[in-house]
């Protein structure tokens, strides 16, 4: 049997251009649904309970500018580093930026329609996933493709919400295997965490050697 090149497998559609885009319609698509079964029936949103209550503090009459300005900050944050780093992170830029940010845009703005009807908020979610992966993957071809480098930052892993409490000694043996700097690093690191009775857990960035 003739054995497959990496490059091969790579150009069917679980790793095309085109597959991304879709997973990414389909994922914004399902979390602008919930966030309008939220509006609706005050169930059903795709997010951490102390966002989800930026947005009840405005559906209640005290304003979307909270929930607007911390769900598009995300939103941007999330689309700049995703061509970077090869990771669209999820929780940041799909369920608090589309979830959360774009719809507390659209009720400030008066704007309801999306979030009173299901299937148009399904239609919304899929356009506005369409736009975000489009635009991550234009910023990747005319940054990372150029230069064939991810800036140091080829492996993401962890979590900055309350699952990150869980994955700290995780994130500590993963640097430990990467190099001996590095892995020395995380372990003072942990160590000054330790000592001041904090939580390890968050993002960890590492460039693949």
């Amino acid at each position: 049997m003739e054995d497959i090149k990496i490059e091969d497998k790579k150009l069917g559609f679980w790793y095309s251009e085109l597959g991304f885009i879709v997973f990414v319609m389909a994922l914004a698509s399902g979390i602008f649904g919930g966030t309008h079964l939220y509006y609706t029936y005050h169930v059903g949103a795709f997010n951490d309970l102390a966002v989800v209550a930026l947005l009840e503090a405005g559906l209640k009459g005290g304003g979307f500018g909270a929930a607007a300005a911390f769900g598009g900050a995300f939103l941007f944050a999330r689309v700049i580093e995703g061509p970077l780093v090869g990771i669209l992170d999820i929780g940041g830029s799909l369920q608090t930026g589309v979830g959360i940010g774009i719809p507390a845009l659209m009720l400030g703005a008066g704007f309801t329609a999306p979030l009173e009807s299901f299937p148009l908020a399904l239609l919304t979610g899929a356009i506005l996933g369409a736009i975000i992966g489009v635009v991550i993957i234009s910023i990747r071809k005319f940054t990372v493709d150029k230069i064939d480098s991810t800036f140091g930052a080829d492996i993401m892993m962890g979590a900055g919400n309350a699952a990150g409490r869980y994955l700290g000694p995780l994130i500590v043996i993963s640097a430990v295997m990467a190099s001996i700097p590095v892995g020395l690093g995380s372990i003072i690191g942990a160590a000054v965490f330790y000592a001041y009775k904090s939580q390890l857990k968050g993002e960890l960035y590492l460039e693949r050697c």
